[in-house]
């Protein structure tokens, strides 16, 4: 992209101009909020009008931050008969800008017009006469390459790159294009893009508004309805693609989803501070982004406090769809009749509940009910009728009864045999704190040794159980079937309670949560609209699925949409070089050899290097290459990135080591990646990118996750500049 294109003068002034009009309509909606700011009296639609306006003002004003992101990154000309120069031009921008005439200046990214950016290839430009891509810097305009379309200008790739698009500052040699010619064949904007690539990672996951590929443009506009699949290797951007997508979605169908509200589910905190950012940086700060424990209130979490020794057997058992089945039937379990025959005093005599009456009521509340405690106060009215029955000395009502002898502690003990009100932890940590109840609710779904395995001893107080990441589907399993609890002092459940759906949904890392787990998410989907990201070669779950139909079996299968799933690959690697692909392929390829690696766009200016040392030499020997790296990326760069990606039971002693030898740096599980040097344990490794990464000892990986093999390719594949593997163990047969 050269630096002395002749139209840079007037771009940028241009780009000036478009930032002038954007404070302007700053000021304009700050002017706006204060002309309403005064009026705090009036009726009380007044009231609700007022605040409904200046909430839509403080939206817009959220939209209009731009922070450091650039505003202008393209433009496009096309043919235009009606226009006297036979062209008309747009510029593509993060959002939608208009001068004090209310002409568009800046036209958003989203808008159709602007569909031919990302979409014009040599072949069908559609009607494009040029495209243009800026290299920006903030305000600042560093650089423009142009595609010319048209008969003449089909470059490289027949992808319309003319002349312009490749100079001698441009990073790519014109001497070298025709060694990028099979890598680069249908990109646009290769300059641009490969100067977007080569920049050091910041511990944040940019947006790609400037850069999407045609590919990824197709997943991000594709049609809202029913379930879109994305599978994507390494390196692909499937993450900030889907994000695109949701920004997309909610520009496109503003009513309704803006109000049906979008959720994204990541894998783990590490994960979500790593893209919190992109979705604001494009105009939507309003999306909800999660783990699935988030969506579960008024538990207390920990990693694996009270799972058994066997933590895997237990963690497959969880996530298996048969739990559904158990926990189902250990709610009923606890909708019981008496044992015995329940007689209390009532004035001067007594009142009962015969054992036949109380099975009756358990039966009317089963076949009345879909959940649980919403039937606790029939049941008791129940209660009260029949018990007034049974008095024989005058006339009473059920309301009489029920205020003499609600209070008494046998009554209160006969009603929650009968009908107890539960809480999702209550009823599981009876329910795995019990051999006899687990067997119980089991023995028909689960085998025994199954069943056993979830078995833990009980706790005092269900307050102080902590939770671990493979209860999570389950405590939501038993909130589905138990519902919302009524609120102190009513009768009616609390709304508070019930699970919220959403109008779309985006997972990320699909291919690792459980059947249990997706269950858990269609639960909150509104109408099965869901984007679904994903690399099955990256599976490392407790249940790991071998292709796609495993995971959309747990989905909504289009029934409500009548639409059926869609399946999209991505095919191009953008992030990882080919020379570190190389040796990752071959480890995917004996974990999923059924699988196809994405193609690099670039080389790699490095091979891996391997560092092999004795056992008692090891966490030297990483010290040492962590400085080694650090070095060089900073040579290259300026700055940039690192990860030092351990087996999880090596996360302290790697910390420890580089504390003791002065290397300041982060711990992933605490602060995400805001250090230049941060350590992290291989099972919240997934979905991060790093411009230099060391990974250690690649066979403790092996042996120590679930899915050994994916784990391991999931770690040497977080680079995109630089890797180096320490070990003292024999490489993994896949990596030689």
């Amino acid at each position: 992209m050269t630096q002395h294109h002749p139209d840079l003068a007037a771009e940028q002034d241009f780009i000036d101009f478009a930032y002038r009009c954007l404070e302007q309509s700053k000021a304009d909606a700050w002017k706006m909020r204060g002309l309403h700011e005064g009026t705090l009296g009036g009726t009380f639609q007044a009231r609700y009008e007022r605040d409904v306006f200046d909430e839509a003002v403080f939206n817009r004003l959220t939209q209009l931050d731009l922070g450091d992101a650039a505003l202008v990154f393209g433009r496009i000309d096309r043919m235009a008969a009606d226009e006297p120069t036979g062209i008309e031009s747009f510029h593509i921008g993060r959002l939608a800008v208009a001068d004090d005439k209310s002409d568009p200046v800046v036209v958003d990214w989203r808008a159709p017009v602007a569909e031919p950016f990302y979409r014009a290839t040599g072949r069908d430009p559609l009607g494009l006469a040029r495209r243009r891509h800026f290299h920006v810097q903030g305000r600042r305009l560093l650089g423009l390459e142009d595609e010319l379309f048209g008969d003449g200008h089909l470059g490289i790739g027949s992808e319309g790159i003319g002349s312009e698009g490749i100079g001698a500052d441009d990073g790519v040699l014109a001497e070298e294009a025709s060694a990028v010619v099979e890598r680069t064949d249908g990109l646009r904007g290769y300059s641009t893009l490969l100067a977007v690539l080569e920049r050091g990672r910041t511990g944040q996951l940019g947006d790609i508004v400037a850069t999407i590929q045609g590919e990824q443009d197709e997943i991000i506009r594709s049609p809202q309805a029913g379930v879109l699949v994305v599978q994507g290797g390494p390196g692909t951007g499937k993450t900030v693609v889907a994000l695109h997508r949701a920004a997309y979605l909610l520009y496109t169908y503003r009513f309704p989803l803006e109000d049906q509200g979008v959720l994204v589910i990541g894998p783990n905190r590490v994960f979500l501070r790593y893209i919190e950012r992109v979705l604001p940086s494009l105009g939507e700060a309003g999306v909800e982004q999660v783990v699935l424990a988030d969506l579960v209130p008024d538990v207390k979490w920990a990693r694996y406090a009270i799972d058994p020794p066997d933590l895997k057997s237990a963690a497959r058992v969880k996530g298996d769809i048969r739990m559904s089945l158990v926990i189902d039937q250990a709610v009923t379990d606890r909708e019981r009749a008496l044992r015995d025959e329940l007689v209390v005093p009532f004035r001067t005599g007594y009142v009962r509940l015969r054992v036949d009456e109380s099975a009756r009521i358990v039966r009317a509340a089963q076949r009345r009910f879909r959940k649980h405690n919403a039937a606790r106060r029939w049941v008791e009215t129940e209660v009260w009728a029949a018990m007034a029955t049974t008095w024989r000395l005058d006339s009473v009502s059920p309301a009489e009864v029920k205020a003499a002898v609600r209070a008494l502690p046998e009554v209160r003990a006969a009603l929650d045999r009968m009908w107890p009100i539960l809480t999702p932890a209550q009823l599981l940590h009876d329910l795995f704190g019990s051999k006899a109840l687990l067997k119980l609710a089991a023995a028909r779904h689960l085998d025994e040794t199954e069943y056993l395995a979830l078995f833990r001893e009980r706790q005092d107080d269900v307050a102080d159980v902590r939770w671990t990441e493979h209860d999570v589907a389950l405590l939501d399993e038993a909130r589905s079937y138990l519902g919302a609890r009524a609120a102190k002092g009513s009768t009616k459940p609390d709304e508070g309670d019930e699970i919220r759906t959403y109008g779309h949904i985006v997972i990320d890392e699909v291919q690792d949560l459980t059947p249990m787990q997706l269950r858990m998410v269609s639960r909150r989907s509104l109408n099965g609209s869901m984007t679904v990201v994903g690399d099955i070669a990256q599976a490392t779950g407790a249940l790991a699925p071998n292709d796609w139909d495993d995971i959309l079996r747990h989905l909504p299968d289009g029934t409500r949409t009548a639409r059926p799933a869609r399946v999209i690959g991505l095919s191009v690697g953008y992030r990882i070089p080919a020379r570190i692909m190389e040796l990752a392929n071959r480890v995917m390829m004996a974990a999923t050899p059924s699988l196809r690696a994405p193609t690099s766009v670039r080389l790699g200016e490095e091979h891996p290097e391997f560092v092999q040392v004795a056992p008692s030499e090891l966490l030297t020997a990483v010290v040492a290459a962590t400085k080694e790296l650090d070095a060089e990326i900073g040579a290259d760069m300026g700055e940039g990135n690192i990860a030092v990606v351990v087996p999880d039971a090596m996360f302290e002693a790697v910390s420890t080591a580089l504390d003791e030898a002065g290397i300041e740096h982060g711990q992933a599980t605490r602060a995400g990646l805001a250090m230049g040097i941060t350590v992290v344990p291989v099972s919240v490794v997934k979905g991060l990118e790093l411009d230099g990464v060391v990974v250690v000892e690649p066979a403790d990986i092996v042996a120590g996750e679930q899915q050994g093999l994916r784990a391991l390719y999931v770690a040497l594949t977080r680079s995109t500049q630089r890797l180096t593997i320490v070990h003292a163990q024999p490489l993994p047969a896949a990596m030689l």
